[in-house]
């Protein structure tokens, strides 16, 4: 997997090993990403992992004294739809969040790592790109800023350097006359990339529009804009066929690429769909309804237990695991999965896709529901971790772990140590969820057997045990 793994503490050691960076060092913060790759062998000769994690001073969201709104580096997509500020002052990234995969990895992937991994499909670019942000890239001999719709090249390339860190991201909130849109197209709701996103944001008074942003992805090498559509729009009233014929400069703007998700034609053909329904939802100011004011983000809970004193040796872990203290030595180059399952005995979390898609794996990691398959293991290491085993207490079983059996809500059992996970993490942030909330919380979890009604109604059953469902 890697020769060394790294989980600095502060920035200026970020920065000093990045300093002697090379072509097989990589840093990782959600990992949703990197894991995938070093399982299908993209990187065989990896060097050094910088786990950055631990670097406390790159976890916040705020607003400074000039008004503008900062991203750090470690700040998830579930981080920011707990943020108040980001719903209030730029609503299109806030939707573009919602849409990303599942709660699971929404608790571990960043917003910055979204923007460096530099696909045209990811669907936090869009709206931060139509917002015009700013990159802040630091090394160790220096800082720059970059803007967003410059930092690309081409298709998966950017401008960073090997020896920088994208630091956070900066923007102007929204202005009280400013509305946005974020749309995505995909082949299922959740647990899906993009076929094609678009983001549209108007400046209007009234009904009339003084400024226009169009941009889209999934559609070229890189996330673009719509110079047609967005002179168009500047100037014209807000409505149907304003919308229509946006869309339809829109459409012709695009370069559209064919991949296995969908062909050149369709993404030509729905990119005009998309546009107009943007336009369509900002004309009728339905833009923020899609999104729930508290989405179900399963990270209900207490935060990490401490940090490594000192350098990590990379020769031993101490954790906790379902509330008792151990101590580990040895190789620990493998997913936390694989950690607990193999080295800690803990069979309850199961190894499926491997990718973090069907939510087999689930347990919770510093108060968080993860996919622990694209976990690195040395993340352990003094972290507080939970598996299935852990859900019961004192030999009586969860509430949602009684109900499974009481609704046959197990067929072959595979997936069900994750749905329990899931839930169960659920019902401490939402302890009476509507059904809409419920599957919400186990969108990141797949099941091929039972059709899912049975594990809906036993986990309805567990909130009226222990707090009522409504």
């Amino acid at each position: 997997m890697w020769k060394n793994y790294h989980m600095p503490e502060s920035v200026e050691q970020v920065l000093g090993l990045l300093s002697a960076a090379g072509s097989q060092t990589k840093i990782i913060a959600g990992g949703t990403d990197l894991m995938v790759e070093i399982r299908d062998g993209k990187w065989k000769e990896l060097e050094d992992v910088i786990d950055i994690t631990r670097v406390k001073d790159l976890d916040a969201i705020y607003q400074d004294n000039e008004g503008l709104v900062h991203i750090q580096a470690n700040v998830t997509h579930n981080d920011i739809l707990r943020s108040d500020l980001i719903r209030k002052t730029a609503s299109p990234l806030f939707q573009a969040c919602y849409r990303v995969s599942s709660p699971q990895l929404r608790n571990r992937a960043t917003v910055v790592g979204n923007l460096v991994t530099a696909s045209p499909a990811n669907d936090t670019i869009p709206p931060l790109m139509a917002m015009d942000a700013s990159l802040i890239l630091t090394s160790a001999v220096g800082e720059r800023e970059v803007k967003l719709n410059e930092f690309y090249t081409g298709l998966r390339k950017t401008v960073k350097q090997p020896n920088e860190l994208v630091r956070e991201i900066v923007f102007k909130p929204l202005k009280p006359s400013q509305r946005g849109s974020f749309i995505k197209q995909a082949l299922r709701k959740t647990q899906a990339i993009a076929t094609l996103n678009c983001c549209v944001i108007l400046d209007l008074e009234g009904d009339l529009i003084v400024d226009a942003v169009v941009t889209m992805g999934s559609i070229a090498p890189a996330v673009i804009h719509s110079p047609r559509a967005e002179e168009f729009l500047r100037g014209k009233r807000l409505g149907v066929e304003s919308a229509r014929r946006a869309s339809e400069l829109a459409a012709e703007d695009t370069k559209p690429i064919t991949d296995l998700r969908g062909g050149a034609d369709y993404r030509h053909y729905m990119m005009k769909v998309i546009v107009e329904d943007a336009l369509m939802e900002l004309a009728e100011n339905q833009q923020d309804v899609k999104v729930p004011l508290n989405p179900v983000t399963l990270s209900e809970g207490s935060g990490w237990q401490g940090v490594p004193e000192g350098k990590w040796d990379q020769e031993h872990i101490e954790t906790t695991i379902n509330g008792d203290a151990l101590q580990f030595e040895g190789d620990f180059k493998t997913t936390l999965l694989k950690f607990v399952r193999e080295r800690v005995g803990y069979s309850g979390p199961k190894p499926g896709c491997e990718e973090g898609e069907c939510g087999a794996c689930t347990m919770y990691l510093d108060g968080k529901a993860v996919v622990s398959c694209l976990v690195p293991a040395p993340r352990a290491h003094m972290a507080t971790i939970t598996t299935v085993e852990g859900l019961a207490k004192e030999g009586q079983l969860h509430p949602v772990q009684t109900e499974f059996i009481n609704h046959g809500a197990v067929q072959c059992g595979y997936c069900t140590p994750g749905f329990v996970m899931a839930a169960a993490k659920m019902m401490e942030e939402k302890p009476r969820p509507t059904k809409d909330e419920i599957k919400d919380a186990i969108s990141g979890n797949l099941c091929r057997c039972t059709g899912y009604y049975k594990i809906i109604q036993a986990i309805e059953a567990a909130c009226e045990d222990g707090g009522g469902a409504r």
